[in-house]
């Protein structure tokens, strides 16, 4: 079956083509660039000097290169990457607000777009009023509109106030209104940006039924851009994942979920190069006696339950005493301490600039997310039983790593293969 398409390109026009098959968004060799002004020119004569020796008065900021992907009809697309990363700008370029500067995209069917939240609304008018409006806006005739009305009010639970202004409204209940009407709009394809979590905890379950709902309707196309990597693994099926305006992963959403999440831990180990430093020039936990300690992964950040997580410990202790490491497991999650090396603080036997290596099973654990931290040890002189701590690893310089396993559950902490509650009598 045939169906008539919109192609925009990068001369922003727009051409209609034919097309046979079930893909309602093409995205083919697209780039964007934005012109960042470096210095103004206060008059003629110096545009002119600025001319003849070549100074443009701007830098170009590439946000997006050839980018290329395809969604089907009834797929549940996501785009993720951090921030920066350019996916915002892609689809202000899907949703025609922006035009590209190489490549087209091409939309086969009704395009709903909902970027910002409110966006066209008028407080002036009334929540009845906005409702046309932000329909004509998404290109609905009013007979449309009117057809779809009903559905919108009371998805939004606002029918008792649809004929007062919506300056009136509280931000919830606008929320609410912009929300309802994107969604329930009778297009083919819905363009959301970071909107799942929208109104009181009531609203997100009704959201929540809604996607689950629309997950299953061969005709509803979804795309949705987030940073919750749970929305991305609970509702979608496909996924990409944008880096520096290029497309590192393209099409699972376990894959773009476990990436997004390794590329938010090597964020995080970066800041051991801009560590802030005290008064004597140390990175927090550091001190003249121990100015190097740090944990540095040797395996893959993200890990299942089966795997063996390596990592090294560096150290940089220079005296003539017994000194010892501390090691200890910290839930991000959920909060606490999993595990602590404790009564069996691991004695050191070089001193110097060294390295540790360790290993440690993850098999007893849930899914999670999780931070080793360290610290260098002394015998304490007031009791011979315990030891001091000469320095620790700060945030920067522990390691963070997480655990992404279909075998295991989200809540608890230990998985059913560590521990299993069974009926005796």
């Amino acid at each position: 079956m045939s169906e008539t398409s919109m192609n925009i390109n990068n001369e922003g026009t727009a051409t209609t083509t034919e097309r046979s098959d079930d893909v309602v968004l093409s995205v083919k060799h697209v780039g964007k660039y934005f012109r960042l002004p470096t210095e103004q020119a206060t008059g003629l004569k110096q545009a002119f000097i600025n001319w003849t020796k070549g100074i443009k008065g701007y830098k170009e900021q590439h946000v997006l290169h050839d980018i290329n992907f395809d969604v089907h009809r009834g797929d549940f697309f996501g785009i993720v990457g951090r921030n920066g990363s350019g996916k915002s700008t892609l689809l202000k370029i899907i949703s025609g607000i922006y035009v590209p500067d190489g490549g087209s995209v091409e939309v086969n069917g009704t395009l709903v777009p909902f970027i910002e939240l409110g966006v066209g609304f008028n407080p002036e008018l009334t929540g009845r009023e906005n409702v046309y409006l932000n329909g004509a806006l998404f290109g609905f005739s009013h007979d449309e509109i009117a057809a779809m009305y009903d559905d919108i009010v009371e998805f939004a639970e606002l029918e008792e106030f649809m004929d007062q202004k919506l300056k009136n409204y509280s931000s919830g209940m606008q929320v609410r209104l912009a929300f309802s009407v994107a969604i329930k709009a009778q297009g083919d394809i819905l363009v959301l940006d970071e909107v799942l979590a929208v109104g009181d905890e009531a609203f997100q379950r009704k959201c929540d039924d809604y996607f689950t709902k629309v997950k299953k309707d061969p005709n509803k196309t979804v795309i949705l851009v987030t940073h919750s990597m749970d929305s991305v693994k609970k509702y979608c099926n496909k996924a990409i994942l944008i880096k520096d305006g290029d497309i590192i992963v393209n099409g699972s959403k376990e894959d773009a979920a476990n990436r997004y999440t390794l590329e938010n831990l090597k964020a995080e180990a970066k800041k051991r190069d801009e560590e802030k430093k005290d008064d004597d020039g140390y990175a927090e936990g550091l001190n003249s006696r121990c100015p190097i300690l740090r944990i540095n992964p040797q395996t893959s950040l993200v890990c299942k339950s089966s795997d063996t997580f390596r990592f090294d410990v560096e150290y940089d202790f220079n005296e003539d005493t017994d000194f010892y490491l501390a090691i200890a497991l910290h839930d991000l999650r959920r909060g606490g301490v999993a595990y602590d090396t404790g009564s069996k603080t691991l004695k050191m036997k070089k001193r110097g600039h060294q390295t540790v290596h360790y290993e440690m099973p993850l098999n007893v654990f849930n899914n999670g997310d999780f931070r080793l931290v360290a610290s260098l040890r002394t015998p304490s002189v007031a009791n011979p039983k315990s030891t001091d701590m000469v320095a620790f690893t700060n945030d920067a310089n522990s390691c963070a790593f997480v655990i992404r396993d279909g075998r295991n559950r989200e809540y608890a902490l230990l998985s059913d293969r560590a521990i299993e509650i069974t009926q005796i009598a």
